[in-house]
């Protein structure tokens, strides 16, 4: 079973978690949102997927289940529960183990090259990408220090942009679960909060259009690596 805590209606688990489905495993999806009680431990549960949200990884007051959140967080590092955070999930990731997030004074969206490191070819999943490889991105803040012991798989000048704690706890800034009609929800929500402009936003989804083959051709290969570290799929 893998417990995956959904954020806001606007970014549930979408390909993720069909792609984790296709290699059997089961999904327990919990909507702090919602009021829907986020466990106290992850006993019982094989892996841990958490993902974006448009709250920051300190708005526990505006958002009390980030607390809880983040206690699963620092229990999968602590025990190695495989456990793959995303956007707002990986910023909780740095946070519940000792790292800093922070806000950015740029609006950071659209398909860019993930920025791999040197250390990301030794890594059981990011090692068989392209050394190019691109995803959607769609965030105000980033991991700026990584937490202690963590190796840092991907870097832009923005910051860290995926990291891995123990052997199976990894954080990515990128969005590898979204299709082009969520990415087109955000992009109305932006211009309408005056983030970016009506030309800014087509822009960026007609890039994401574009390469909309080649992301799920890549994002999907790397989430049957990650459902792989469970034992029930293949690499």
């Amino acid at each position: 079973m893998v417990l995956v805590v959904q954020h806001g209606a606007d970014d549930p688990p979408l390909r993720v978690g069909r792609w984790l489905t296709e290699q059997g495993c089961e999904l327990r999806v919990v909507r702090g949102y919602l009021a829907e009680e986020v466990p106290a431990s992850l006993a019982g549960h094989a892996a841990l997927v958490v993902l974006g949200g448009a709250m920051g990884a300190y708005d526990d007051e505006v958002a009390p289940w980030l607390t809880p959140t983040k206690a699963l967080l620092a229990e999968a590092a602590a025990r190695d529960v495989p456990t793959l955070a995303i956007c707002l999930g990986h910023q909780l990731l740095a946070v519940a183990n000792q790292g800093r997030v922070q806000t950015q004074p740029v609006h950071h969206v659209g398909v860019t090259p993930v920025g791999l490191t040197a250390a990301a070819r030794m890594d059981p999943l990011f090692a068989r990408l392209d050394p190019d490889a691109s995803a959607l991105h769609w965030n105000n803040d980033l991991v700026v220090d990584a937490p202690p012991g963590a190796v840092v798989l991907a870097r832009s000048r923005f910051g860290v942009q995926a990291l891995r704690l123990g052997s199976s706890v990894y954080g990515v800034q990128f969005h590898p679960e979204v299709d082009v009609e969520t990415v087109a929800g955000w992009a109305r929500e932006d211009v309408l909060t005056g983030q970016t402009t009506a030309d800014e936003a087509e822009r960026e989804l007609m890039s994401l259009r574009r390469s909309d083959e080649q992301l799920s051709k890549t994002w999907r290969a790397f989430t049957h690596r990650f459902a792989s570290l469970l034992g029930t799929g293949a690499a």
